[in-house]
């Protein structure tokens, strides 16, 4: 259960998750013994899975990216998905309805490896059509949670 308290911390973290528990605590009004309480109960039941660190725009400059939307034979997500976690350039596999069964998200360092990955892609077996769009720039950066 999540608590308007757990919700108002759960944001303050996702603004900044390296922000001081002490400065947590003091804009939640509680004591910092309660603002760590509440933390820990929220990573061991798992509605905080981990913390992690936002690229910027600096970092992100110097590489490419694109969502990959794949249509699969029946029955070959799994494999498919074993195969695609050896590529380290596809940082996120998603499952999804309709008429794709895969949504991945394939970051390059240029045009050309981009353009290679999706190569080595397409050349696995059980993929039957894939379908590439290319990030020009990010308008909005939502929260993580």
């Amino acid at each position: 259960m999540i608590d308007k308290k757990d919700q108002q911390l759960l944001d303050l973290l996702a603004q900044d998750a390296r922000r001081p528990l002490s400065s947590l605590a003091g804009e939640l009004g509680m004591a910092r013994t309660t603002a760590q309480a509440r933390l820990e109960r929220l990573e061991r039941n798992g509605v905080i899975a981990g913390y992690t660190v936002r690229l910027g725009s600096a970092a992100k400059g110097a590489r490419i990216a694109a969502t990959v939307l794949v249509q699969m034979q029946p029955g070959a997500v799994a494999r498919t998905v074993t195969q695609l976690r050896r590529m380290p350039e596809v940082k996120r596999v998603l499952t999804s309805s309709g008429r794709f069964d895969l949504i991945l998200e394939v970051v390059a360092p240029t045009p050309a490896e981009l353009d290679g990955i999706l190569d080595l892609i397409g050349e696995i077996p059980e993929i039957l059509s894939s379908e590439s769009l290319i990030h020009l720039s990010e308008r909005h950066n939502a929260s993580t949670l």
